[in-house]
């Protein structure tokens, strides 16, 4: 059975909800670092208000018993702290009342799904889009990832993010392990490993904030010790880097996703792009680089997978821009709603699971089995023959 899951919840409701289904039995979980993953979420210098309302945690109502996961579907529950102001509004029966009760939206903001949502479902009230299309909906994804990346740490892979840009300020280069990174961006506000960088990229991020403004970024995703061989040739939709890339692109405000050097390659030489191959006993086959980004043929190469991913500025600024009534259909300001004036860094953290999500679908898509260790027995039979060849 493939490894899928559904969200469901408003922004404002009372709760998000995650249904896991695939996931094999007997892996152990630790509840206390499926909600550090969480609260890692919120974190980041230029979050919002929202962010010191809510202080989310995961509760699971179905699929494990006594800290093991059952082989049935994982049911996860996110409560929104800040649903006790909004349950008129969000109330799921009808509510008496106009506009004012139902704090209606009908000035759609630019760059947000509220115009499109709105024409698309016929739906004259914005809210019901700006609801279910809010950031907000992330929180589930990371529970979700939160789960994944821990069955994958069960067989040693390791996953780590760093904000590689914000705006105008760009990191340095590093070469860090993955235990290193997480420890170096686990202290950093904006998660980069450069104390100067941080520096400038808090202060840009003020000044952006000061102007009414809003501002995007690129961060960047490293997993460490994924086996050759994850993903196919053989199909356009068994490519686990093109997967991987769509994933990214899904998150709220992504506009691109590059893997290994990405589009520098355009800009090359073969001879300055493709990584040569090479063997010794101790490694087997491996290569010299790692341009890349860990995949040849939509295969994971047994080298380090590399994932970038560009996110646009958020589109509710404090400075509206123009926009359109859609009851009057006369110009208007976009309607401002409570948000963030950079989120990149929660970004990061929210690429890192989406990311580690794809990484453990391909994996068990290899590797399943209904129980970790039927898992365990697959992977190590492989990784002789891999051994062998």
């Amino acid at each position: 059975m493939s490894l899928r899951f559904l969200t469901a919840g408003e922004t404002h409701g009372p709760q998000l909800t995650a249904i896991i289904e695939g996931l094999p039995s007997n892996l152990q979980l630790d509840f206390e670092e499926l909600n550090f993953q969480l609260h890692r979420r919120q974190l980041g210098h230029g979050r919002g208000r929202r962010m010191q309302i809510e202080k989310d945690t995961a509760d699971i109502v179905g699929g494990v018993r006594h800290g093991r996961t059952t082989g049935a579907p994982v049911a996860l529950v996110v409560t929104n702290n800040d649903w006790k102001h909004w349950m008129t509004v969000m109330n799921i029966q009808p509510i008496e009342g106009g506009d004012e009760a139902k704090r209606r939206v009908n000035r759609p903001r630019p760059g947000h799904a509220d115009l499109n949502g709105g024409l698309k479902y016929n739906l004259k009230d914005l809210r019901n889009v700006l609801e279910r299309s809010s950031a907000r909906e992330t929180a589930a994804r990371v529970a979700v990832g939160a789960v994944a990346r821990q069955l994958l740490a069960a067989f040693g892979i390791k996953v780590a993010g760093q904000v590689i840009r914000i705006g105008e300020i760009e990191a340095p280069p590093n070469n860090l392990s993955v235990d290193e990174l997480i420890s170096a961006t686990e202290q950093s506000p904006v998660r980069v490993v450069d104390k100067e960088t941080e520096a400038k990229m808090t202060a840009h991020i003020d000044q952006i904030k000061a102007e009414g403004d809003s501002i995007g970024g690129i961060v960047e995703c490293i997993i460490e010790g994924v086996p050759v061989g994850l993903g196919s040739h053989v199909q356009w939709d068994r490519k686990l880097d093109a997967r991987i890339a769509g994933a990214v692109v899904s998150i709220n405000a992504f506009k691109g996703c590059e893997i290994g050097i990405g589009f520098g390659a355009g800009g090359l030489r073969g001879s300055q792009v493709h990584d040569e191959i090479l063997y010794t006993e101790e490694r087997g086959f491996h290569r010299a680089s790692n341009r890349a980004g860990g995949f040849e043929g939509g295969m994971t190469t047994g080298e380090r997978i590399v994932v970038r991913g560009v996110m646009k500025p958020i589109p509710t600024l404090y400075k509206p821009l123009r926009s359109v009534d859609i009851d009057t259909k006369k110009p208007f300001t976009a309607q401002v709603e409570r948000s963030d004036s950079c989120a990149v860094p929660a970004a990061s953290v929210v690429m890192e699971h989406v990311v580690a999500w794809e990484v453990a679908r391909a994996f068990l898509e290899k590797f399943g089995g209904d129980s970790i260790e039927e898992i365990r027995a697959n992977l190590d039979h492989y990784l002789k023959q891999v051994g062998r060849y």
